[in-house]
Parts: C-alpha cells; structure tokens; sequence
C-alpha cells in the first residue's frame, strides 16, 4: 500500500516554522498522496452530478474501470478526495474486488483488451487449460492480457471465454482469436419478455391487489407458508418465516436481492432473469410490499453485465408505467467476489464496503443494510411467488418425488447430453434427473460422480446416485444441495483433479478476514498439490475450518476433499502415493 499512497517526505517550498524550544520543522502538505489537478477534474467530469455518497464507492469505481480500463493510483486518489473519504479506505475496497484493476505509481497499465478464460470445473472438464494457453501464445500481450478467471455463471455452455465484458460460449482459442481479429465482439443477445407482453397475461395484477388493499399480508403470507417455498439461494430458509421475522423488525425497513450467483456450476438466477425479468421483478415487488420495505436494493453479479442492461430498461419502464415509484429500486453491480453471495457480505458490498461477512447475531433481518431491518431473498425464489399466489399453494407443494414437495430448479453441466436449467419435482434422484431431461451422459462418458449442490455441496459417487435431491436429504453423506448446481462427473475425469480445481477456488476466493479459511485453505491446496496427500493433517484443516471459519466459505471447503477420501481413495492412490 505504501507505493500506492507514499507519504511527502520533500518539497521546494520553504518550510514553515513552528515557536517553541528545538523550532521543530513542519510540513507544508497533508500526509498521503497529493491530488492531482488533472486526476481531480477528470474524476469530478466523469461523476458529474451522480451522487458522492459513501456506499456508491465500488459503482464510482466500476466508472473508472469502465471508462479508462484500470483505476489509476491518481484517479483513485481524486476519487477519495471527491468522496470525502480517507484514500486508505478507497484504496482497501479496491483491491479487495477482483475486477478493478488497480495500478501503482510507475507500473505500466495493462493492455487495452483484456480476455479472461473461466477455469471454473465444468469448464475445466471441457478443455479451458487448453484454451487458455493457446490464447496466450497466440495474442500480442501488449495489446491483449490473457487471465484466467472463476465461474461466469455460464456453465452449460463450457468453456467460457470473455472477451472485454463480453462472453464467448462454447469457445474454442481459433474462435476467440477470429473474434477478436475481426474486433467482432458484441454482448449476449436474449430474447425476454416484455413489459407488454408480460402485463397482456395478467402480469402485475397480484401486485396491483396488494397495492389497493384488496389482498391482505395475512392472505399472501399463509398461501407461501402452506407452499413450503423455501429460499432457494442455497440456504432453504422458509420464505414466509423470513418476511415474519423482518415484518416484526421495528422499522423503517429495506429489501435486498441476492443476484450474485457465485458458486461453481449455478446459473439459475441468470436463466431466469434472462428469459422473463418482470416476473422476477413483480415477486419481488410483492415481497418489498408485504416487509413495508421503502426501498430495494438488487446486487448483480458483474459477470452479466447484458441482463444489467436488461434490468434497467425495465425498471424504467414499469416506473413510467407507474408500477413503482421512481428510485424505490437501486441496482447495484457487484465486482467479482464469491463471497459476496453469502447475504452479510452482500450488504457490507452494498454499503460500499470490502465484501466481510458479519459476524452473527444481529442477524440481517433485524440490522442489516444501513443498519436497517432486511429483507434478504434470492432471485428465484422471487421468481416463484406470482405462480404459487395465482395457481394456490397446492400446485407448488403437490410437486415432488419421494416424499419430497416442490419444484427444483437444477444447474446441470459436465458430462451430460443436455446440460442446461432443467425444473424438476424436488426429490428427484441424479440418476433420474440425467436419463429424463439432462439426455443421459455424454456420448462416451460413463457416471462417475456427481457434486449435488455446487463447489461446496460436496461430491457424491455414482453408486449413491439414488438419493432424493433435496434440503435435508445429503447431509448424512456430508453433502448438501445448495442451489442445486449438479455438475455430472464420468469415467474420464480425475478426482484428485477435480478437489483440487474446487480448493483452489476456495484459497482464491476467500475473503481473507479469518485465520482458518485464509491459511486453511492455502495449505489444503499446497498438501493437494503434491504427489503424496497427506491425509492426516487434511482432515485436520478441514475440522479446524469447519468449527472456526466465521462464514460458510470457510466452513464448506473441506466438504469436496473430504468427499473423495471417502468415496475415491483409487483416485488419490493413483500416483503411487498418500499418506494414511
């Protein structure tokens, strides 16, 4: 930080005296990094009249990115300054997100394109190692800065390349260098339904009623709680419990939806925000409505920078439409960390701060954003509460297998026929999931294993491919279904391999804030890429970062290794080695 921010140590100007014994110098500038005239200026014309409010700090800083592709030492100097924050505080948010790339005083600003290949599992699977080095022999890295990068949520399409903000589907290093000599690189097109389209088949209408009096809170809230819709973010708390508890929370009251769909192998939330946005946005309206939240806050993972384009066009036209008032919905863009879909870390990045997550109690519900009760849902679960209030709560709950209700919406990718969003009756079995609607394996691909609930959801062996899918129905076998990111694993694939992917996102993305996440999952990648496993002192790391990561990053790490210990010990043997 001190080649960031020196302190003035000289200067030509004489030096002031101050009265007293020893006539001790002083000095003639403050402490820390003097702003430049020119920095000052083109920070103060690239704001304008937006707002210099503390918690827009990450979405000034995904100003200067966007516009200059980096933030300079200087502009973010001018950027504290124009804030009226210490250029510390600036500088510690800045480096803490991974797409702001910060450049010191003397280093040279990285080249003018920069393309970033997802080495996320089911891209792994898919040959992304291959692509990447290729794209790195094959671009001028003075005029093309090749990087690998974690999930970009696009998983059934592996692998994925970005190029500038822009994804490249299926990508092959031929396709991308074409695209990129052509200079042939657009955003992704999607065909979403209108506000038009959507109102002409009675969208809105529940919001409306609610809006009039003609439905009650107790009404929508009784039909959601005999539901039995759960979040579906990962954590499976019942919806109309958590509206309860808000609801009770003194207020004034706020609402913030959790879009950041970090985890490895999910991409639900973007399927469906893609595919029909206002149904989304009316269950959350309703939702804003039954908390009497003022005001709502949507945090996107900045890896969909198209359905960010999307949300605004139309948030503004169902305020035009007079659905909601102007400036009741804040979008805001999150800046490439995993952590911040853990929902305290969320409201931390709301407020404009590094993504730490809190520790708890108070929970959310009672102080959360700006300190105020919270309302936290996930995308898809909001997505669900116009169906179930308009086709009753027995069309939801009736669904189901194996003494399971509901619908399930499963990330399915790696060694599928159909990879893809596939809804499915909760309890459905892997087995039954991949023969009905995933296509069967891959030609030439047998089942192996499979994670149930992404990265940290564990990994199970084909021979317990039987079990329901479900919240509650994994844990005996150390697993968990998460959001349901099923990433399919065949004959062909490593398992030594694939703990290894998974540690490594873990050890890149952990916050950094406790001991036993941070070091722990250093060293678990250290001892795991190593020929001999010491197994001993893994389970030891893993039990450290279970019982004292303060967050579930840290505390679900371990669930991948430990996973393959106990179902796949050929694997870790493999190479002549693995101490027991």
């Amino acid at each position: 930080m001190s080649d960031l921010i020196p302190t003035v140590q000289d200067s030509d100007q004489p030096q002031r005296r101050h009265p007293g014994k020893g006539r001790r110098k002083g000095r003639v500038n403050n402490r820390g990094r003097q702003v430049s005239p020119q920095a000052q200026t083109e920070i103060q014309a690239l704001l304008g009249d937006r707002s210099r409010q503390r918690d827009l700090l990450i979405e000034h800083l995904h100003l200067i990115q966007d516009y200059y592709g980096h933030i300079s030492a200087q502009h973010l100097a001018a950027l504290a300054e124009e804030m009226k924050i210490s250029q510390a505080e600036a500088y510690e948010v800045a480096t803490f997100y991974a797409h702001f790339d910060i450049i010191k005083e003397g280093e040279p600003t990285p080249a003018p394109l920069t393309v970033r290949v997802c080495e996320s599992l089911s891209c792994q699977l898919k040959g992304a190692e291959q692509v990447h080095d290729a794209l790195l022999a094959g671009c001028d890295a003075s005029e093309v800065r090749v990087l690998k990068a974690p999930c970009m949520g696009r998983c059934e399409s592996a692998p994925i390349v970005e190029v500038g903000h822009n994804h490249v589907p299926n990508a092959t290093a031929e396709q991308v260098l074409k695209l990129i000599d052509d200079n042939d690189i657009h955003p992704v097109k999607v065909n979403s339904i209108s506000l038009d389209t959507y109102r002409a088949s009675g969208g809105y209408e529940i919001l409306e009623k609610c809006q009039d009096n003609r439905l009650s809170y107790e009404e929508i809230s009784g039909v959601l709680n005999d539901s039995g819709l759960r979040g579906l973010g990962g954590a499976g708390f019942p919806t109309a419990t958590k509206w309860k508890f808000v609801k009770q929370a003194q207020g004034p009251r706020l609402m913030a939806v959790n879009g950041d769909e970090g985890e490895p192998g999910t991409f639900k939330d973007r399927h469906y925000l893609e595919q029909d946005p206002h149904r989304f946005l009316e269950g959350m309206l309703i939702s804003a409505w039954a908390v009497e939240a003022d005001e709502v806050y949507i945090y996107l993972r900045d890896e969909y920078p198209h359905i960010r384009a999307l949300l605004l066009q139309e948030i503004d036209a169902i305020e035009k439409a007079g659905l909601v008032a102007t400036g009741k919905i804040h979008l805001r863009r999150g800046a490439g960390a995993y952590i911040c879909g853990e929902e305290s870390a969320m409201i931390e990045s709301l407020e404009g701060k590094r993504g730490y997550p809190r520790q708890r109690p108070p929970y959310v519900a009672q102080v959360g954003l700006f300190n105020r009760p919270t309302l936290v849902n996930n995308v898809e679960t909001l997505f669900w509460l116009r169906d179930i209030l308009e086709k009753g709560a027995d069309w939801f709950s009736s669904q189901g297998r194996n003494g399971r209700q509901g619908l399930r919406s499963f990330s399915v990718s790696g060694r599928v026929a159909k990879p893809g969003v596939h809804l499915a009756p909760a309890g459905i079995t892997l087995e039954e999931l991949v023969e009905e609607y995933c296509g069967g394996m891959a030609e030439g691909h047998q089942l192996k294993a499979y994670l149930p609930g992404g990265a940290s959801g564990g990994i199970l062996p084909a021979s317990l491919g039987n079990i329901p899918l479900d919240f509650g129905t994994l844990e005996d076998q150390g697993c968990f279904i998460g959001s349901a990111a099923v990433v399919v694993l065949s004959d062909q694939d490593d398992m030594r391999e694939v703990a290894l992917n998974l540690m490594r996102f873990f050890a890149d993305e952990s916050c950094g804030q406790c001991t036993p996440c941070r070091n722990g999952t250093e060293k678990a990648v250290q001892i795991m890429e190593a020929k001999d496993w010491n197994l001993p002192l893994l389970d030891d790391l893993g039990q450290v970062m279970r019982d004292a990561s303060i967050c579930g990053l840290g505390q679900a790490a371990s669930n991948p290794v430990q996973s393959v210990v106990k179902h796949f010990s050929a694997d870790i043997l493999a190479s002549d080695g693995g101490q027991h």
